[in-house]
């Protein structure tokens, strides 16, 4: 309720603002300007191819960058010499801002839309590689030791121990790499393109129109928090079974909040 009442007094401090012109109109147009340019954009349908494509990029980068990344974390956690020579290569993508190499993958790939997805795979695969290596790494030995001291065989040591660990993490990480996956194709596309939201934020930029620029940025920051909203509802049915969980859902306004693993990922 607090952040609707602090959201609702920051835009209607900026309407005010605006239409009183202590702000500029065509630097900092009121926000019922840039609703209407949304309205106008959806109920015209001359935003939908663009949407369509930068959502058909995001989407398949996320997915590619997914499995891939789960992938190489799976195999470095278990076979430690190929860890040592990828997890500093992982570390070094991971420190530098990957969204420069937009310009390179448009030199190789061109201005289709496999350079979007390439610069989306990129971001979410590193995010992913950390997510589930950190997950298999950070298992706490002396579990592994009481299940094996109970009869365990390897079945039931990757069931019981490694999976739920694992799935919190990677569970975690979808969250932060739906954000990546949209920045990699709208990144990309402003760069180079002839479609997508980023081409149209690209024209926005060069013709000067605030209004439109601002309403774009809305709509792409629209449909991440609603994909962070499905992905967290996903999380949270696919980790009922940890007691934290099914305590926020007895208790959702009692519980403080607390650090999720994907906000540790490097």
């Amino acid at each position: 309720m607090s952040r609707a009442v602090g959201l609702a007094l920051f835009l209607g401090g900026w309407e005010l603002a605006s239409r009183a012109r202590w702000l500029d109109p065509f630097l900092f147009p009121p926000p019922s300007g840039v609703g209407w340019v949304v309205y106008e954009l959806v109920r015209s349908g001359q935003v939908w191819p663009h949407f369509r494509v930068t959502v058909t990029e995001a989407l398949a980068g996320l997915v590619l960058g997914t499995g891939t990344g789960a992938l190489f974390g799976l195999v470095c956690a278990g076979f430690r010499p190929l860890a040592q020579v990828v997890e500093p290569a992982m570390a070094l993508l991971n420190a530098i801002p990957r969204v420069i190499l937009a310009p390179v993958f448009v030199i190789w790939l061109g201005i289709g839309m496999a350079s979007k997805v390439a610069l989306s795979f990129l971001l979410v695969m590193v995010v992913m590689f950390f997510a589930t290596y950190t997950g298999i790494r950070e298992v706490d030995g002396r579990l592994v030791e009481r299940v094996r001291t109970l009869g365990g065989g390897r079945r039931e040591v990757v069931r019981e121990v490694y999976v739920p660990s694992v799935t919190a993490w990677v569970a975690s990480g979808l969250k932060v790499a739906v954000g990546f996956a949209f920045t990699g194709a709208v990144v990309g596309e402003f760069v180079a393109s002839s479609q997508g939201l980023g081409y149209l934020l690209s024209f926005a930029q060069s013709t000067y129109n605030a209004s439109l620029t601002l309403a774009l940025i809305a709509l792409v920051v629209g449909v991440i928090l609603l994909l962070f909203w499905a992905f967290g509802s996903l999380e949270r049915w696919w980790l009922r079974w940890k007691p934290e969980y099914r305590s926020r859902q007895a208790h959702p306004r009692a519980l403080p909040r607390t650090v999720r693993p994907a906000e540790q990922v490097p």
